[in-house]
Order: structure tokens, then C-alpha cells, then sequence
């Protein structure tokens, strides 16, 4: 190349090459949002629902994602009913008729949550009676978790499984079968909630529990008596037709017995007890989604309550005197006389328990009448507690042993120690319970202490050390001590 040669330089294709490279950069951002658009799904500030629940949103400044029902219930509440929302929206496209710069601050910057994955979302299943597991099965899955209770048990299986016969068969013929909720009458501690617990992951239905206690008739403060049956909707991630085919279960039923001797109005007692007896018997309810009351902003969707299972239970306390005081109305003279004292002792006496007795208690005839199964748990005992301590699958026992097994530490209990624990418990008078408190309080130091030495490797709770005259036996690795679940 000469000293005359000159280089000529277009300055087009360097200004085209520039954007070329922005245009890079702008569809790399596009695809990472577009890939987050993917993974991500709006949700509704307002009513909280995803997209995928709620339909398509309407996009606000500010990254404020609302849905069609909640923008249609704002203009309803401001015009009256007057103003259709989805003809506004057509006619006038791309107008903002919310000022929201007041929120700036209060508003999150993104208001998405991640989409659930085809493998989390369950499908409906449809019931079939052949697939459904027969009483005896029942009962034999309650048996690895709950200790004794036997006709419990066994009125629960049948009941169960005669529940959801009814709900496969449908309306196969003019028989009509009725629904068989249960009354469940037992003391604190007796394994109430964890039956129903134990039987709603043996069928793979909905499941809620909720408490009478909050209950309070339309109106006052308090939940509605339909908060129940939103639950069970939250439950089953708001698919209608999976809740109406669950369980309910209303702990703690007999707080909401009549008032006695008050001039008060009676706004959780016989009044929840009348709201409640269309939603047992079965019936169209329109209950808020993801709230436990009604409000204008809340969106509302129907339940029917037909095939949904309705389990309570309760202490009933001071039962046993009203039953007491019907036994002992009988002859107190001649030969067939019975002794005052008789029932006195009687552990069951819960047991013989009859409709009267209930009404007497405080709970309405009609409310009764639309729980047909009555069953009682027994109280527990010695014997029944040093059972639970063991032998169930997840016993509280297990559960310590496979924590020190972590810390690669072998735990025993003598039979002195567990029946130890045991005497303790019934002192408590609250059950299984009580069996947690007091062996928390003892493991305390152990917990605490093996840790510190690698040495050891097998701990023996003794009575003694239950009852505060000795110590646990502890036995160093170097005696081969084999560690839990090892072969010796």
C-alpha cells in the first residue's frame, strides 16, 4: 500500500453495527422475561387468587395486577351495580381509572408467584368403590397409630367407608342413602384429632379442622359458621369439586352449647347450633375464597355440602354427672336397690351416654338428630399410655431414638422408666398429652450434654432417673455397643 492510498471508512455500517449489538441485548432481557412470565403467574392484589385461579388479570401502575371479579365488584360498590365493567373495558381500551401513585410505597414491585408444576397439581379423582378400602383395612391402618380405642375405630371405618359408598354410587336408584356424620365424645388427651387426622391421609381427601369456639352467629364478631367449609375449600387449593367430596372436623362442638341461665343474647351457643344444621344435613353455601368472612371485595363461590363428611368432637365435661344422676334415678330400696355410690368409680361411665343425656348437656334435638353416629373414647390408663409411648409408628419414644441416632448415640428405655412416665401422666389428667411435657422435661439434660462427647454411645433412661433418685446408664463406644438399627 502506497503513501497516496487512502482508507475509505463507512460510517453507516458502524452506526449499523451498534444497534446491531443493543438489539442483541434487548432480546437476551426479552427472552429472561419472557422465561420468568413462564415460570411466574400474576395474583390479584385484592382477593390474593393466582391467575390460573382467577382468569386473566387487568395490569395497573405500579405492578398492580387485579382480576375481572374484584374490578367489577369496586365499580358495583361505587355506581351501585350500575356501570359494566367488562362493556367499559371494551369500549374505552387502554384508560386508567384508578389514581394509584398514593400507594407507590405500599405496593410490592413484583406481585407474581411461581406457577405450580404439572407434577404438584393433583388431578380430581373420581371415587370408585372398588378402590375404596374396606372397613377392616381401615381400622388396621388406625391400629399402627392410635393405641386401643377399638369400637372408635371401628365405628369410624364403617362410617367412613359407608360415606363414601354413598358419595361414588350417587343416584344410581330411588334409595337415597343419608349421610352418616359422627359425634365423637372423649377427654382431652383420648386421640380425638389425631383419628381424624390418621383417616384423612388414609383416603387422600381435603381435610380441615376448625374449632367451634370462634364461632359466632351472623353478624357479631367472630367467624361465620361458613369460615368452616372455606377452609376445607383452601384446603383443596380452591378446586370446588375436590372439597365436596372432604372431611370436616369441628373440635371442641360442645362450647357451643346453650347458654344456661342467662338473659343475654346467646350469640355462640344455640344460635351457631341452628346456623349449622343445613350446612350437616347438606346444601348450596356461597362461602368467600381465601377469607374467613364476607366483604364486598372478597370473591364468593358455591359449595355444596351434600358429600362432605362432618366430624365433631368434644370433652363434653360434666357429662358423666348428668349421666350419673339418670342411672342413679332408679330404686334406692328392696332387694333390688343400687348403691349411690356405684358409678362412682366407673371409668366408662361416658360410655352410656344417650341423646337425652346431650340435650340435657345443652345441644338441640335437631342438631343431634343430623349427627346419627354417636361413639364414645375411652379414658386413658396406665397400661394405654406405656403403649403409645412404644408401640405406635411415629411413637414419641421413636422419634428421640432416631434424633440421638443422628448423633450416631443408641437410646433405650428400661420398662421401669416407661412406667414411670406413665404414672406421671395420669397425674396430669390430660392425656397423651401429658406424656410429651414430661418426657421433654427429663431429655432436657441429655440433649443437651451427649453432643459434648463423642465417646458415648448408648444412653439407658432408668426409673430412677424418672423419678429423680438416680441417672441414666451411659456406655462409652469402646464397650461395642451397636448403634440404632445396626446388627450386633
Amino acid at each position: 500500500m502506497s503513501g497516496n492510498d487512502f482508507i475509505i471508512v463507512d460510517s453507516d455500517k458502524e452506526e449499523e453495527s451498534a444497534p446491531t449489538e443493543e438489539k442483541k441485548e434487548v432480546t437476551v432481557s426479552e427472552k429472561e422475561e419472557k422465561k420468568q412470565e413462564d415460570e411466574y403467574e400474576k395474583v390479584c392484589f385484592m382477593c390474593h387468587r393466582p391467575e390460573s385461579a382467577a382468569g386473566k388479570m387487568i395490569e395497573l401502575p405500579n405492578h398492580i395486577t387485579i382480576c375481572q371479579s374484584c374490578m367489577q365488584r369496586s365499580f358495583d360498590t361505587m355506581t351501585n351495580g350500575s356501570v359494566d365493567f367488562s362493556k367499559l373495558m371494551n369500549s374505552i381500551p387502554g384508560i386508567q381509572f384508578l389514581n394509584l401513585s398514593d400507594l407507590e410505597n405500599a405496593i410490592p414491585k413484583r406481585q407474581k408467584i411461581k406457577k405450580k408444576k404439572d407434577a404438584e397439581q393433583k388431578p380430581v379423582k373420581k371415587l370408585n368403590i372398588k378402590d375404596m378400602p374396606v372397613p377392616h383395612k381401615i381400622k388396621a391402618r388406625l391400629d399402627e397409630y392410635v393405641v386401643g380405642q377399638e369400637h372408635a375405630k371401628k365405628a369410624m371405618s364403617v362410617a367412613v367407608y359407608n360415606h363414601y359408598k354413598r358419595v361414588a354410587s350417587g343416584t344410581l336408584d330411588d334409595i337415597e342413602i343419608e349421610k352418616s356424620n359422627m359425634l365423637m365424645i372423649g377427654p382431652t388427651g383420648s386421640g380425638k384429632t389425631y383419628l381424624v387426622k390418621t383417616l384423612a391421609k388414609l383416603l387422600d381427601v381435603p381435610l380441615a379442622i376448625t374449632d367451634a369456639t370462634s364461632l359466632t352467629e351472623a353478624g357479631y364478631i367472630g367467624d361465620d359458621i361458613e369460615s368452616v367449609v372455606s377452609k376445607l375449600l383452601t384446603a383443596a387449593d380452591n378446586d370446588v369439586e375436590r372439597a365436596e367430596q372432604g372431611i370436616i372436623f369441628i373440635d371442641e362442638i360442645d362450647k357451643i352449647a346453650k347458654k344456661r341461665n342467662s338473659s343475654q343474647r346467646d350469640v355462640s351457643g344455640e344460635s351457631v347450633q341452628q346456623g349449622m344444621l343445613k350446612l350437616l344435613e347438606g346444601s348450596e353455601v356461597e362461602v368467600p375464597v381465601g377469607a374467613n368472612s364476607k366483604n364486598a371485595m372478597v370473591p364468593l363461590t358455591t359449595v355444596n355440602t351434600k358429600n362432605i363428611l362432618f366430624i365433631c368432637g368434644g370433652a363434653f365435661p360434666d357429662l358423666d354427672l348428668i349421666i350419673k344422676e339418670r342411672l342413679s334415678k332408679k330404686s334406692s330400696m328392696g332387694f333390688n336397690a343400687e348403691l349411690k355410690d356405684k358409678y362412682d368409680k366407673d371409668k366408662n361411665l361416658v360410655s352410656k351416654v344417650t341423646i337425652e343425656d346431650l340435650r340435657k348437656f345443652g345441644m338441640i334435638p335437631e342438631f343431634i338428630g343430623r349427627l346419627p353416629i354417636i361413639f364414645t373414647l375411652q379414658g386413658l390408663d396406665k397400661e394405654m399410655l406405656v403403649k403409645i409411648l412404644k408401640e405406635p409408628r411415629n411413637a414419641i419414644l421413636k422419634q428421640y431414638q432416631k434424633l440421638l441416632a443422628l448423633d450416631e448415640v443408641s437410646l433405650d428405655f428400661d420398662e421401669g422408666a416407661l412406667e414411670a412416665i406413665a404414672e406421671k401422666a395420669m397425674e396430669k389428667d390430660t392425656g397423651a398429652r401429658a406424656l410429651r411435657a414430661i418426657i421433654e422435661e427429663f431429655m432436657l439434660d441429655i440433649m443437651y450434654e451427649i453432643p459434648k462427647d463423642d465417646s458415648i454411645g448408648q444412653v439407658t433412661i432408668t426409673r430412677e432417673y424418672i423419678e429423680g433418685t438416680g441417672g441414666p446408664v451411659i456406655q462409652l463406644r469402646s464397650q461395642s455397643v451397636p448403634l440404632l438399627g445396626q446388627p450386633v
